[in-house]
């Protein structure tokens, strides 16, 4: 199981007009997409985006999504979207967190994805080693950055 906090990825947003109601506050949806943004290129880290998992025979629906808003996040605001990896054992969970540009947390979730078989629909108990591997590749990589 991956230690927490160990595989991460941040990216940069800047909120798009057509992503901010009349008021100009980002609407609450979008940062599903802030998310998913965020979540693709913490994937990518692992080789492990949403081509590779069909490839590799599974679909990664998410069955969870908690989002707790705590500032507004406003048009033309340029946000930091982190995510961690923080389970796949048996479901990949990715916490979040939304910064503004001054560091002041605005918001913060998480979400929940498990494996089911392209091939028959069925619900993976654990996760595949499609999966497991690429994330010890990536932990393997990084112990040996530091021990060199």
């Amino acid at each position: 199981m991956v230690d927490a906090r160990k595989l991460q990825a941040v990216v940069t947003v800047k909120v798009p007009y057509h992503d901010a109601d009349p008021a100009g506050v980002a609407w609450h949806g979008n940062y599903l997409r802030y998310f998913d943004q965020a979540r693709c290129a913490l994937l990518d880290k692992i080789d492990y985006g949403y081509r590779r998992m069909e490839e590799s025979g599974y679909l990664w629906p998410i069955v969870d999504v908690r989002i707790r808003f705590i500032h507004a996040a406003l048009y033309d605001d340029e946000i930091s979207v982190e995510a961690w990896l923080v389970e796949s054992e048996y479901r990949l969970k990715i916490e979040y967190v939304i910064r503004n540009k001054d560091g002041k947390k605005i918001t913060k979730g998480h979400t929940v994805q498990v494996a089911v078989v392209i091939d028959t629909g069925e619900l993976c108990i654990g996760s595949p080693a499609a999966l497991l591997e690429r994330i010890e590749s990536y932990e393997d990589s990084i112990g040996a950055e530091h021990d060199g």
